[in-house]
């Protein structure tokens, strides 16, 4: 029905805004043979915490088809070869279209940090495919890899944000170890939002952990997991547009100062 709701040609349910999202969404996965807008490459950042729900939206269509087929096993939906490697590819390919993305902006733009940015999203997608590993070949070689791959990733995207994406940990700022123009009045909340993407960044460790709890559980696990990933990307995103509207950190803008939509007008005319 949503999908159905998406694509209906006709002018009701705000089309032009659904028209909108389709044409973004075709933009990121055809990367990088379009030009990266700002609501490109920030719609590609909302994909990879998206992750989470896209596998769990491949599981709930296998089971589906599963019953509409007989010849469809559900047990395949858990250690079929073909739902495995769409598992590999669905944890794959957000941080994979984002990569293509910052490519783009460095063929673009000749910047080196697009190519440094394009690192980060290939350590992700490398410490993505070994925990998707681990959770099938449990042993200490597996276990092994995925703490290094993990650990370097996640230090490579909490550096990432600060410094570069949130334009934080300046030791020469006015504000110590924030930056010189701010938004919020009470700095305080700038130093509670870096130490909760800290801890939401490592909620990974839960994945690896392999609680021997209910299936039941298990499942409320992975949704409390999920939703702290929607908490930290909704943080993210204030920061990051607030750096971009003060600093033009990429550059989407050609000056620094937006003009108003109107012209002063002289008083003595």
């Amino acid at each position: 029905c949503f999908i159905g709701l998406l694509i209906c040609p006709f002018d009701v349910f705000y089309r032009p805004t659904r028209f909108c999202f389709i044409r973004v969404l075709r933009n990121i996965v055809c990367s990088p043979f379009y030009k990266v807008l700002l609501v490109d490459f920030f719609m590609a950042d909302q994909l990879t915490s998206q992750i989470p729900l896209l596998r769990h939206l491949e599981t709930t269509s296998c089971h589906i088809f599963a019953r509409a087929f007989r010849t469809h096993h559900t047990v395949s939906c858990n250690s079929g070869r073909l739902y495995v490697e769409l598992t590999y590819i669905i944890s794959f390919l957000p941080y994979y279209w984002r990569a293509l993305q910052c490519a783009r902006r460095w063929f673009d733009d000749g910047d080196v940090n697009h190519l440094l940015n394009m690192g980060k999203y290939v350590s992700a997608m490398v410490a993505a495919g070994a925990r998707v590993t681990y959770s099938r070949q449990d042993n200490h070689l597996w276990f092994a890899i995925v703490l290094l791959t993990s650990v370097f990733a996640t230090l490579y995207q909490l550096y990432w944000d600060f410094v570069k994406d949130w334009g934080l940990l300046n030791p020469n700022s006015k504000n110590p170890w924030l930056r010189d123009d701010l938004i919020l009045k009470n700095k305080t909340i700038y130093y509670i939002s870096m130490a909760l993407n800290v801890v939401l960044r490592v909620a990974w460790v839960e994945t690896i952990m392999h609680l021997r709890v209910g299936p039941v559980q298990t499942r409320l696990l992975d949704f409390l997991l999920a939703s702290l990933e929607v908490i930290r990307r909704g943080h993210w995103n204030f920061y990051r547009l607030e750096n971009e509207h003060l600093n033009n950190v990429g550059h989407f803008r050609a000056v620094k100062a937006v003009p108003l939509p109107f012209r002063e007008i002289d008083s003595d005319s």
